[in-house]
């Protein structure tokens, strides 16, 4: 299975930081946010994974290189204007040969063992869900008792993991979209499974965050 890291984000929520440095590339004791995430990929043996980027892309490109130190081949899609997330996943379906792929945040930080993902053989997708965080109290989906999303409370947050198959963008031409119509689509046809994860998850939202949680977990 192959993996697309999302990285192109403008990281609004994280400035001054963001302004000079590209979310991803923040710091969470030694490592950046992305080499996390590429660890866990190379961990979980996905050797094939593209990022796209916008925002300071360079700085990621020139940072991580060809991903052959983190035990992968990394390939880069550059946007010139943001395409957000289904426009930027949609531009490099020929990447996953129609073939489901998983698709992660660059920018959170999670021990979630992406091993289990690649037991999971979606509908039209896969979604790890966890506990709703303070910045977004009222939740994403529901999960039902045979581990069906649906749009009905109680809600839980979209952890920004997932397994996607192709199809769930056929109906899409490509450009500027978010993510979320097309999983409420499928998600109102059946189509999609998810999990609830309860261990450590965090999606920064300040740079005060950061500091506590390198105070916390990483004595920085």
């Amino acid at each position: 299975m192959k993996a697309i890291l999302l990285a192109a984000g403008l990281g609004k929520r994280m400035r001054p930081l963001t302004d000079v440095t590209p979310k991803p590339l923040l710091k969470l004791g030694s490592r950046a946010l992305i080499e996390y995430a590429l660890e866990k990929l190379a961990r979980a043996d996905i050797r094939d994974v593209i990022i796209n980027v916008h925002h300071l892309g360079d700085r990621i490109m020139e940072t991580l290189g060809n991903g052959h130190r983190y035990g992968i081949n990394i390939s880069y899609s550059q946007e010139k204007e943001r395409l957000e997330t289904a426009g930027g996943i949609h531009r490099v379906l020929p990447f996953f040969e129609g073939k489901p792929f998983i698709v992660m945040s660059a920018d959170i930080w999670t021990d979630y063992d992406l091993n289990q993902l690649l037991q999971t053989l979606p509908f039209d997708a896969h979604l790890v869900m966890v506990n709703n965080p303070p910045f977004h109290p009222e939740g994403d989906y529901g999960l039902d008792k045979n581990h069906t999303l649906t749009l009905s409370a109680p809600k839980l947050t979209y952890a920004n993991i997932s397994v996607l198959h192709p199809r769930i963008f056929d109906s899409f031409e490509g450009g500027y979209a978010r993510l979320a119509p097309f999983l409420d689509k499928a998600i109102k046809a059946g189509r999609v499974t998810g999990e609830h994860y309860t261990g450590r998850w965090e999606n920064l939202t300040s740079p005060d965050q950061l500091v506590a949680l390198n105070q916390q977990w990483f004595k920085a």
